[in-house]
């Protein structure tokens, strides 16, 4: 990479490392986006981008910086910004990070309520924080209004029912 970079060189290196990436050839995507973070550290596309093959190359520590990065200010896209909170959530609870993960993907669920992926994971990380029967109601909430399998939907109202209230009795 040379050390004049514009933002074209930006966009070229960027593009680059989400094709190799993409291809499976994420130790190189990584060198390309280290490099690409430390030259725009406050660019929220190459750290969320930077995040992301961290997490795929199994180094969930070393990714959280760059995840805290993209979600922290504006410039994201929609689906880009609800995939650096899911990162930066799972990430946390991969951890062993609950209260972040539960505070990070309550957020992220109140930002974006129609994401199924974000209120799965935020399950997972209330379970994890001692609080499994609130999880386990939003699953219950997420088996009812996402399944197509019929023998679910025949039961579909029962579902939605204990999803309000695990314990209720009637």
């Amino acid at each position: 990479m040379s050390t004049e970079q514009g933002p074209a060189d930006r966009d070229q290196h960027l593009s680059t490392a989400v094709q190799l990436r993409e291809a499976g050839h994420r130790a190189e995507a990584r060198e390309i986006l280290v490099a690409l973070a430390a030259r725009f550290p406050q660019d929220v596309e190459v750290a969320y981008q930077t995040a992301w093959v961290h997490d795929a190359l199994g180094l969930e520590a070393e990714a959280v910086p760059y995840y805290v990065t993209a979600t922290s200010t504006p410039g994201l896209s929609p689906e880009e910004r609800s995939g650096a909170l899911l990162g930066l959530g799972s990430t946390y609870r991969a951890l062993g990070r609950y209260p972040e993960a539960v505070t990070t993907l309550e957020a992220a669920c109140a930002e974006f309520p129609e994401d199924t992926a974000l209120r799965a994971f935020l399950a997972m990380a209330l379970h994890n924080s001692g609080r499994g029967k609130e999880g386990m109601e939003i699953l219950l909430e997420l088996l009812a209004a996402t399944s197509g399998d019929p023998r679910i939907a025949r039961y579909r109202p029962a579902f939605e029912e204990y999803a309000k209230d695990l314990d209720a009795t009637f």
